[in-house]
């Protein structure tokens, strides 16, 4: 009985050892990928002149409330602290602030590419190569919209990356990050490719690749390979609550750093199609406001004034389903699309309004620099009645309208109900209900009246300098 129970423990035993070996034989080999590649690589130290001013922070988070603390820091010489050698006293000094990143050579005399928010407002930028030979390097330029930057060192001879296409790459393939993490140089990491085409917040010209490649702070600007050894692209956010990985790595494509380190380096000016358009992503709950079966689109919420979008016809609440034959399925896709065209040519954008598919050729423009135009700013007056979704209203000045070049609008004196629930807040101002314009306040009220309960509208809202549509499901 035991020797056959010791005979099924060794079979048992013999063939986990197996499945653990072919499993082990599966998965990729990256020490070829760090020989051949890792010197590619660069550490990036930058210094830069931080202008004091206010209180001292504490560098540590959750450290007790002790005066003697800030002496203790002082004294020790803490890197970061205020006070500290080569930092200011926290009472309007300037000191010198250091910061580490990444890079990766493209050109074997001396090109180099990073993060624009690695380099950005530098002093000095100092590189240091695999072979620990260290240069200062010149700023070619930087595109803060992509967080690409362009840098280069007077060396020749050096071993430059291999660029990958990052279109070929496909959601699970083997990915590797080389970076200094916390200065730690030449650090490896891998992982996967967890999606591609990723849209940020605040982030419309770029498709990120996101990766669960462990990607901590020092690994901005480094270059992320396929198992080719290819560059596919360049490490630069990360979603954390932490400050640390949390698995959730995001990195520009190459090709489209590529195509802006080219523009950097023929002239330092980066050239983008604009249209003047405000848009938001179109939610299910959009869609069925303005009839549409589905939401696919980029919603324009706002349409600049004398800009290539007014001038070509469109308008706001229009939705826009292609620009130039290729089709916009989330709003996202717009931005990136637009800006790859070129300024001056002539495009068909296809747009759904009022239910009805339209066709207009539009001339793309040069996207300027950024604006600082301010929008109206509005200040509640004393309280009115409030409608059936819940809006306090009152109709804009002369001198407000004409901060909205003449247009009307409802400021917004109070919210509650479902339009609170929504999100319009006091301040804001309703610049038009579904696909029309608001008239008075006593015009608005009233198509508010007539919407049957459980029907979702969707109200334009100007706030600050941005307006978005809200969509607002009238109660029961």
């Amino acid at each position: 009985m035991l020797k056959n129970w010791v005979i099924n423990v060794f079979l048992a035993c013999t063939l986990i050892s197996s499945s653990l070996a072919a499993y082990a034989n599966d998965l990729p080999d990256f020490t070829v990928l760090a020989e051949k590649h890792g010197q590619e690589v660069v550490n990036i130290s930058v210094t830069q002149t931080m202008h004091g001013g206010g209180q001292a922070v504490m560098p540590f988070p959750g450290m007790p409330d002790d005066e003697d603390i800030p002496e203790f820091f002082k004294r020790f010489g803490i890197p970061g602290f205020p006070g500290s050698p080569g930092q200011g006293d926290g009472q309007g000094q300037d000191y010198k602030s250091q910061s580490l990143g990444s890079g990766f050579v493209i050109g074997s005399d001396g090109y180099i590419l990073t993060n624009a928010h690695v380099v950005n407002d530098a002093d000095e930028v100092l590189v240091k190569l695999f072979d620990k030979r260290e240069f200062k390097a010149k700023i070619i330029g930087v595109d803060k919209r992509t967080d690409v930057a362009l840098i280069k060192i007077e060396a020749n001879n050096l071993p430059k990356a291999n660029i990958g296409d990052p279109a070929a790459l496909k959601v699970g393939e083997w990915v590797a990050a080389i970076g200094s993490p916390f200065g730690l140089e030449n650090t490896m990491t891998a992982g996967i490719v967890s999606a591609k085409g990723r849209a940020l917040p605040q982030e419309n010209f770029v498709p990120f690749i996101q990766t669960d490649v462990a990607i901590n702070p020092g690994n901005s600007g480094g270059p992320l390979y396929n198992l080719r050894g290819e560059v596919v692209g360049i490490n630069s956010q990360i979603y954390s609550r932490s400050g640390g990985s949390m698995g959730l790595s995001f990195s520009i494509p190459i090709d489209v750093a590529i195509d802006i380190s080219n523009q950097l380096k023929a002239g330092g000016k980066i050239t983008r199609g604009w249209l003047g358009v405000a848009i938001q992503e179109l939610t299910k709950e959009l869609a069925e406001s303005f009839g549409m079966k589905n939401n696919n689109g980029a919603l324009i919420a706002g349409v600049e004034k004398n800009g290539p979008a007014e001038k070509g016809g469109l308008l706001a609440g229009d939705v826009i389903t292609k620009f130039d034959n290729k089709a916009i399925i989330t709003s996202g896709d717009l931005p990136r699309a637009v800006a790859a065209s070129k300024p001056g040519k002539i495009v068909p954008v296809e747009v759904l309004r009022k239910g009805a598919v339209k066709t207009l050729n539009v001339g793309v423009g040069e996207m300027p620099n950024d604006a600082n135009d301010t929008a109206p700013t509005v200040k509640p007056t004393p309280k009115a009645e409030a409608n059936k979704i819940g809006l306090t209203l009152k109709e804009l000045t002369p001198a407000q309208k004409k901060k909205l070049n003449g247009k009307n609008g409802l400021l917004v004196m109070d919210s509650a109900g479902v339009a609170a629930q929504a999100g319009i807040r006091r301040g804001d101002v309703i610049l038009g209900l579904n696909n029309s314009e608001t008239q008075s306040v006593e015009l608005f009220n009233k198509q508010i009246n007539a919407v049957v309960a459980g029907k979702t509208i969707a109200v334009l809202v100007l706030r600050g300098e941005n307006t978005l549509y809200v969509p607002i499901k009238v109660a029961k």
